[in-house]
């Protein structure tokens, strides 16, 4: 399993933002080995984490060529105060099964 993690800083969002987001989002739904996502912001400091997760390298690669995301790409200053991208490979996950997470078929309960 694999991840990347999109962590930025907001400055001004416009609409052209909001669609482009959007169409990237949906995207990587449709692409290969996807299982999921989630999103944090801290309210104090407006940083903002979006995490995805697919099966294999595949789909994350199909992100990153898709057009839009290549434009948003060129055009991120317009809406970021800098940004962080983080690729990880998941070797492992924990929790107690508790709630439903993209990690879920890895994760091992304090159980076992």
């Amino acid at each position: 399993m694999y991840s990347a993690t999109f962590v930025f800083d907001k400055k001004q969002f416009d609409e052209t933002f909001y669609q482009i987001d959007q169409e990237i989002a949906e995207f990587a739904r449709k692409t290969t080995g996807y299982i999921g996502e989630e999103a944090w912001e801290n309210p104090e400091s407006g940083r903002v984490s979006n995490v995805y997760y697919w099966h294999t390298m595949q789909g994350m690669q199909e992100l990153m060529q898709h057009p839009r995301h290549l434009e948003a790409k060129a055009a991120q200053s317009n809406w970021l105060n800098g940004y962080q991208v983080i690729i990880s490979q998941v070797l492992r996950a924990y929790g107690d099964g508790t709630f439903a997470h993209p990690t879920n078929a890895l994760t091992h309960h304090a159980s076992e």
